[in-house]
């Protein structure tokens, strides 16, 4: 391998490292967000009223409907981390691979 292809392969290993890196803050992100939505979930199922953020509005809302909605934001939100889960390993494959290629 010539040293102008061995730094072209180093570039790309740096970029899938970019790549890699701003997959994993999205996805811990969304794990906050299904950790915050799994406990209001659960003040949901225990509280007499419940109140629901509209915009800059605060208003009364149906328990099941809103326990109803967390569910699907969860899924929702699990899904998305599962999607994350797959493009890291495909980012993780070809950095192994590049690896393997430039040492």
């Amino acid at each position: 391998m010539d040293k102008e292809n061995k730094e072209e392969k180093i570039q790309e290993m740096q970029i899938l490292e970019q790549n890699l890196h701003n997959l994993m803050l999205q996805k811990q992100a969304f794990q906050l967000e299904i950790s915050e939505t799994k406990a209001a979930k659960k003040e949901v199922g225990t509280s007499k009223e419940v109140f629901k953020l509209i915009g800059q509005l605060m208003i009364k809302a149906e328990g099941e409907k809103v326990k109803e909605e967390l569910s699907n934001k969860e899924k929702l939100l699990d899904l998305r981390i599962k999607s994350i889960e797959k493009q890291e390993s495909s980012l993780s494959e070809k950095m192994d691979f590049l690896r393997k290629e430039i040492f």
